[in-house]
């Protein structure tokens, strides 16, 4: 029982379950890429190497956030039982855990250029790092700190593409990196709504904090259109089966349903909306995505 309490501390600071959110997309751009191979589709240990980048760098970014907003959190009556401010974990396991992460990161960031002779990875891997540690900064002087964390979890799938295919890298790549930038920001100012009046008190930069949260949700919802309307072009660009556009269809709606779930004077639906409402969509919209370019519009 206490191996097992402590591992769920541990995912509960670095969240392991939101990698959900970015990793169907970085797969997507990963077959995506792969199609261009001879095989028509990634390796095995391509994949692999995917994954584990993606699940390292995520866990690297997450607890450099826990590590810099330790302060913060403690103050937020909403976030003071992190483990960080709570005395579950200490800071000096934080930075060994984020150490080991980011080592991680690099490994698989070599094994792309050691197994496939591909140097990007390697050459963006310090300043990925650097991104992913960055955006926890942003509140303190932006309020666009929604769309520098869209911005850096939307670069894995142009990060994978470049992995697996660089001579491709294109119009796609960047069209998927867009939905995602807009989508993530879209959800994070929701989420960013229930901290509204601890954001002003402690002088943090957000929308809902400077615009109120009925703009800051009409602002949610203009950026989660800009999500569909990216990945309608992309399927018309890349040709996608209509696998993929009942996929999108349903994202579209999903998408609907989110923001239909929050109002500026009803936020006791938050938690639904950002964690598994848009769960489903990484989930759905990466799994019909995938499969569609693997058998049906191959």
């Amino acid at each position: 029982m206490s191996a097992f309490a402590t591992l769920r501390t541990w995912g509960d600071m670095i969240k392991f379950s939101h990698s959900v959110f970015a990793l169907p997309f970085a797969l997507v751009a990963t077959f995506l890429a792969g199609r261009n191979m001879p095989g028509g589709t990634p390796t095995l240990f391509q994949f692999a190497l995917i994954v584990i980048c993606m699940v390292a760098a995520r866990s690297f970014a997450m607890t450099f956030n826990r590590i810099a907003d330790a302060k913060i959190d403690a103050r937020n009556p909403r976030t003071e039982s992190r483990p960080i401010p709570a005395g579950k974990i200490t800071t000096k396991q934080a930075w060994s855990f984020l150490q080991i992460s980011g080592l991680v990161f690099l490994a698989g960031c070599a094994g792309f250029f050691l197994l496939y002779g591909n140097e990007w990875p390697l050459l963006l891997a310090v300043p990925t790092l650097a991104l992913l540690a960055g955006y926890s900064y942003a509140k303190r002087f932006t309020l666009f700190a929604h769309f520098v964390l869209g911005a850096a979890i939307a670069f894995a799938p142009t990060a994978a593409w470049l992995a697996i295919h660089p001579a491709t890298l294109g119009l796609p790549a960047i069209l998927l990196t867009g939905a995602v930038l807009s989508w993530i920001a879209g959800f994070d100012i929701i989420y960013a709504c229930q901290d509204t009046e601890i954001d002003r008190r402690d002088g943090l930069h957000s929308i809902p904090s400077k615009f109120g949260i009925a703009r800051a949700l009409w602002i949610s919802r203009a950026s989660h259109v800009i999500t569909a309307a990216l990945l309608v072009v992309l399927g018309l660009v890349v040709g996608l089966g209509w696998l993929y556009w009942a996929g999108l269809g349903v994202t579209a709606l999903l998408l609907a349903f989110e923001q239909s779930l929050v109002r500026h004077n009803d936020l006791s639906k938050v938690n639904m909306a950002f964690f598994t409402v848009n769960g489903v969509v990484s989930l759905l919209f990466g799994l019909t995505t995938i499969i569609d370019a693997l058998w049906i519009s191959k």
